[in-house]
């Protein structure tokens, strides 16, 4: 299984998933058709499914060029989320395959919007397997509140996602890293992985280079949502319960304007 990203938009990552062995592969969030297929004709793979994490034009607005440059295709979506170009609506338990060694299962992660789907793929079985978290779970942050509450996103990711193996590669929607990282001193300022990986994210920024993947590990160690379960965090915030401490630390975020360097 290879992953290539395509970056997209201003700040947006599509990708490809690829079956090496078949050269059958699925888009991720394919925003820019034409430029996601030309990527696929440059590896040589066909191309079968779209793999869609949300309705919002910057994820979905892709997928009806998509169904016309490439006849047939699949386009997966969430059940309850109005999916541009859908054809195949998925629910949270929900597998399927791309290949014969690489499967596809479905997990509801809603908040951002409803019908949020993250993508688990797993290949064989010597290979670590990869999430597509959309606007969920970007690397050390989580997508705005926009249609739901702080109990799903704790659900989403202090539940649902946390449990997946902590080798698992995080592909998210959204190059956010650095600001994320920048973000994530405040909440926990004495947390030297949080320091250590925004280091890591400058250099990796400052010459041109994509902060992904991520780990769930990783995610663990240096993401304050993920993090909002533990009571050190719930005490840097003020709160009692991991729920309060997710709702405080979203609230926060909303307001806080930024640093230019640490």
């Amino acid at each position: 299984m290879k992953i290539i990203h395509v970056p997209c938009l201003e700040d947006n990552y599509s990708y490809l998933i690829i079956d090496e062995a078949t050269k059958e592969a699925a888009a991720v969030d394919p925003v820019e058709p034409e430029k996601v297929l030309r990527v696929a004709q440059d590896h040589g793979v066909d191309l079968k499914l779209v793999l869609t994490t949300h309705h919002h034009w910057d994820h979905a607005g892709g997928n009806e060029k998509m169904k016309e440059l490439v006849p047939g295709i699949k386009v997966y979506g969430g059940s309850v989320d109005n999916v541009k170009g859908c054809t195949d609506k998925v629910e949270n338990g929900d597998k399927f395959s791309l290949s014969s060694d690489i499967t596809v299962l479905s997990l509801h992660t809603p908040c951002h919007t409803k019908g949020h789907i993250s993508y688990f793929v797993t290949g064989k079985d010597e290979e670590n397997p990869a999430v597509f978290t959309g606007d969920t779970l970007f690397v050390a942050g989580c997508g705005k509140f926009f249609e739901g509450t702080a109990e799903q996103m704790h659900q989403s990711l202090c539940v649902t996602l946390s449990s997946l193996p902590k080798p698992t590669r995080v592909y998210c929607g959204h190059e956010y890293t650095v600001k994320n990282l920048q973000f994530a001193v405040t909440v926990e300022p004495d947390n030297a992985k949080i320091a250590e990986k925004l280091s890591w994210a400058q250099e990796q920024r400052q010459s041109g280079l994509p902060t992904i993947p991520s780990t769930i590990d990783e995610e663990l160690e240096t993401n304050p949502f993920m993090r909002a379960s533990l009571p050190e965090v719930q005490e840097k915030v003020g709160c009692k319960s991991a729920v309060d401490a997710m709702r405080e630390i979203r609230q926060r975020k909303d307001t806080w304007r930024g640093i230019s360097s640490l």
